[in-house]
């Protein structure tokens, strides 16, 4: 990911393996503006484009905070890259969950409460507007 930000005459820089909540930081060619961005990663394996999260990303967002929504696909195809805002992210994941409990399982049994979440997008419209918008990053 750092690469492909490089690439595109970003200033990208790893951060360690023990920073929490941040994979790469990344700043405007000029350096003045600057934003972090987690990495997020799910295969073909699955055919719809999901990605997990954790309960704690639901109080996990600012305004220069994004995901890389990264959707690995088969035969050397390049991936497709989603490049999203945190606060969406929270707020779906927030709503999806919510959602979800109150929905019963398919033997009819109420869903139990657990740490995890799925971020997925509606529709391939709203997926569209993520899909390599790296203008999203507001470092242009």
């Amino acid at each position: 990911m750092a690469g492909e930000l490089s690439q595109r005459g970003y200033i990208a820089t790893l951060t360690s393996r023990n920073t929490k909540g941040v994979d790469i930081l990344v700043a405007s060619h000029d350096g003045l503006r600057a934003v972090s961005i987690q990495v997020k990663t799910s295969s073909s394996m699955s055919p719809s484009r999901k990605w997990p999260f954790h309960d704690k990303d639901e109080h996990i967002f600012s305004s220069n905070l994004y995901y890389t929504l990264v959707h690995l696909r088969s035969d050397n195809v390049k991936p497709d890259i989603y490049i999203v805002p945190s606060k969406f992210v929270a707020e779906y994941i927030r709503k999806s969950h919510a959602d979800w409990l109150l929905k019963r399982s398919i033997r009819g049994q109420e869903h139990r409460d657990n740490p995890m979440r799925t971020f997925k997008f509606e529709t391939d419209l709203i997926a569209f507007q993520y899909l390599n918008k790296w203008e999203n990053l507001g470092l242009e």
